[in-house]
């Protein structure tokens, strides 16, 4: 079955799990050239597993905010194309470079996605997707900071974590305070809590207005 530009629901080692086909990066089963997408390990992953309407177009360009050590971005990479992968943590982003290697098409980029002013020389405008991971108070303020180089017709795939915005709260309110903060900017098209696969995380598909 397939589900968004190369990802598909494929039977391996018995049981049918997500998948893209690619180089294995963090020793999950694969298959004829297929590797198991483990939503457990991805918040992407987990919004496929929930089937929320990405909107992505045939090989996308994508923005990734929050790359870390490349286990979501090596998905993205193997059915998109051009794949910025952004990430300020000097330490993961070894690993991640090791993920770039054999994959042509994904950029890592150390820099800080709360400022885009660091890195608009390299990402092009006009990318299909921004997907949001990214562990910060402001989650809403990064969305928007990164608005500038998403097209008009494109989408932010945005997971936020209620517990790095304010760890005192309840979920549902910060998950409420994000979303009004990012309607100045964006149209929301559909959230989605993502348990059981990430506690206190709402899935966000938006897109500019």
């Amino acid at each position: 079955m397939n589900l968004s530009n190369g990802v598909e629901r494929r039977s391996i080692a018995g049981e049918e799990r997500l998948a893209t086909r690619g180089e294995p990066v963090y020793g999950e089963p694969t298959q004829g050239g297929w590797r198991v997408w483990d939503p457990n390990r991805s918040k992407l992953g987990a919004m496929l597993a929930k089937e929320l309407d990405l909107g992505l177009s045939d090989d996308p360009t994508v923005l990734y905010l929050g790359a870390a050590s490349g286990t979501t971005v090596s998905h993205v990479a193997d059915f998109a194309g051009p794949t910025y992968a952004i990430e300020f943590a000097p330490r993961p982003v070894r690993d991640l470079l090791s993920v770039a290697e054999p994959r042509e098409n994904l950029f890592p980029l150390l820099k800080d996605a709360r400022k885009p002013e660091t890195y608009a020389h390299v990402v092009e405008s006009g990318v299909d997707a921004i997907v949001q991971d990214v562990a910060t108070r402001g989650q809403a303020d990064v969305a928007i900071r990164n608005r500038r180089f998403l097209a008009d017709d494109g989408r932010l795939l945005a997971a936020i974590k209620a517990r790095s915005e304010d760890v005192t709260r309840e979920p549902d309110d910060v998950f409420s305070d994000v979303l009004d903060r990012l309607e100045s900017t964006y149209e929301i098209l559909e959230t989605r809590r993502l348990e059981p696969y990430h506690d206190d995380h709402l899935a966000v598909v938006a897109r500019p207005r």
